[in-house]
């Protein structure tokens, strides 16, 4: 998220970014995220880090997943909010 500000030398962008960050919840990886990851992957052709990201949704109940990638369109089992 920060790298296109920082790789523009926006310093104000990257500072709202930074804003955002300390509002989210980061989740802890375990075993269970990580095997619900591979599952993704095999089921839905996910890359690592977009089934690392819904494995977590899901894991913490998650009502959706709010994110502009569109390969995340395969995924049925969390509602995805573009």
């Amino acid at each position: 998220m920060l790298a296109g500000p920082l790789a523009a030398g926006d310093e104000v962008l990257a500072r709202r970014y930074r804003a955002v960050l300390t509002s989210w919840l980061v989740v802890p990886l375990d075993a269970d995220i990580a095997e619900g990851a591979a599952r993704l992957r095999a089921a839905c052709g996910l890359k690592l880090a977009d089934a690392v990201q819904v494995a977590s949704a899901i894991a913490i109940g998650a009502d959706a997943l709010v994110t502009h990638d569109r390969d995340l369109r395969r995924v049925k089992s969390i509602p995805i909010l573009s």
